[in-house]
């Protein structure tokens, strides 16, 4: 296992849960991906293969909401941010997809700040 990259093991896990996971025009998949500076969300349906609604930290919106703040409360304003949009859309459920990334820090966040700005998973 000391060959193997983070990335190999978040992959892999991804694999897992895309097996069980799969988004509909009615709940679609909410797809965390995270990176060293960054996050970002999508809304995707899988039966057309399409994004329906994205937020992420680099959004002009949310750029000066999130500077200076810690990674965890972006996470969280992000979260906010894609249960508003969904909202306007009419998307009031979701699919967590995680992205193969524990459930804890920014991605436990950014669902709970989807959580409280209203969708449902």
């Amino acid at each position: 296992m000391a060959n193997k990259s983070r990335n190999a093991a978040r992959l892999r896990r991804h694999a897992r849960v895309r097996k069980k996971v799969f988004g509909t025009p009615e709940r679609p998949r909410m797809n965390v991906y995270r990176s060293i500076n960054e996050i970002y969300v999508q809304l995707i349906d899988d039966h057309s293969g399409t994004t329906l609604v994205s937020a992420s930290t680099l959004d002009t919106l949310l750029r000066d909401a999130v500077k200076g703040k810690p990674k965890t409360e972006q996470a969280w304003l992000v979260g906010e941010e894609i249960a508003r949009r969904s909202l306007e859309k009419g998307i009031k459920s979701v699919v967590m997809d995680r992205g193969g990334y524990y459930y804890t820090g920014r991605v436990k966040a950014l669902a709970d700040g989807a959580r409280k700005g209203g969708l449902e998973f």
